[in-house]
């Protein structure tokens, strides 16, 4: 559509000035670029959909999330994920992303529609915004071959960046809270989040029939005891959840033209080995753009792109006592 004929409110962004380097979702590169538009990342897992809101953040019709276009396919998330689902943790919120198969080097500029003049261009899902992406093409007398490689390295998190209290410090709290009253035989032992008091009091309230005895006696002694382990028992959870890794994103384009015919064709492979412990994903990407002549009032535009995704992701369930371990994989073509 011509501008001087479209009346809407519209934003457009070149991708050059909107790409973040070591982010290969290029839904993340929109934070803070245009105003009025809110971009809030649930999760730093590669996939997951962010929290966009182009029109407002609510709605009556129970969802406002814009459209994607991308060279003027709209793109369907491959899972339907609300905005209290993306907070939640659930594993479908890591499959959601409509356009984690793009690579970013192959944007050339986002186009940001705000207001409800879309609706006559997209239709009724277009209340919320659309956010229209626009891929690179081959220009007429030009030849270019590209190549973009980036290394991102994550460290391991340390105790020293947050300001959290060790075993002791809070064994110290614990012990203000026991004095005070707040901690009692009978107000822990069938509490569901009891802490360490609440596990000393099962303890001392299971018998044994073998041993004829209790597994933790009720007296002062076991219970000093029992409590100066817990307050020795310091875990670096950073060590235990995280890892230092090195992500890798390579990307090479060639592009070439002339009056009749243009061709752009690109490949590229990501491959993350994830910052959280069985957590990784790779991705492979395949695009081709050909654009033909035929005649001054006629041309023909041929666009292809493919993209594989080998998704892992652990889940630790640290409620309960046997640490349940639930793998997902996830493979998207």
């Amino acid at each position: 559509m011509d501008k001087r004929t479209f009346t809407g409110a519209t934003t457009k962004i070149d991708a050059d000035k909107a790409k973040l380097d070591g982010i290969a979702d290029i839904s993340r590169s929109l934070e803070g670029r245009v105003a009025g538009v809110s971009v809030q990342n649930v999760s730093g897992t590669f996939g997951t959909a962010p929290k966009i809101r182009v029109r407002g953040a609510t709605s009556i019709y129970g969802s406002s999330k814009p459209l994607w276009v991308v060279d003027g396919v709209i793109m369907e998330d491959v899972t339907s994920v609300d905005a209290d689902q993306l907070s939640s943790g659930d594993a479908k919120t890591l499959i959601s992303s409509a356009i984690a198969g793009l690579n970013s080097d192959d944007i050339e500029s986002f186009q940001i529609l705000k207001d409800g003049s879309a609706t006559s261009i997209y239709g009724a899902r277009a209340m919320s915004g659309v956010i229209v992406v626009t891929t690179k093409k081959g220009h007429a007398g030009q030849n270019h071959i590209s190549y973009t490689g980036e290394y991102t390295m994550r460290l391991k998190p340390s105790y020293s960046q947050f300001n959290i209290m060790n075993s002791q410090e809070q064994m110290g709290i614990y012990k203000e809270l026991y004095n005070d009253g707040w901690l009692s035989f009978s107000g822990m032992l069938n509490a569901s989040s009891s802490g360490v008091y609440g596990k000393m009091y099962q303890l001392m309230n299971t018998y044994d029939p073998a041993t004829g005895k209790f597994a933790l006696a009720n007296t002062d002694k076991a219970m000093k005891d029992y409590l100066r382990e817990a307050e020795y028992r310091n875990t670096n959870w950073f060590d235990e959840l995280f890892n230092s890794n090195v992500s890798r994103n390579h990307s090479i384009s060639m592009s070439t033209g002339t009056d009749k015919a243009q061709y752009y064709v690109s490949f590229s492979y990501m491959s993350d080995p994830g910052w959280t412990l069985q957590s990784s994903v790779k991705r492979y990407t395949a695009n081709v753009n050909a654009n033909y002549n035929l005649s001054k009032k006629l041309s023909l535009n041929m666009i292809a792109n493919a993209s594989y995704r080998k998704q892992c992701t652990e889940i630790l369930d640290y409620q309960k006592l046997n640490f349940q371990k639930v793998i997902i994989w996830y493979r998207n073509e």
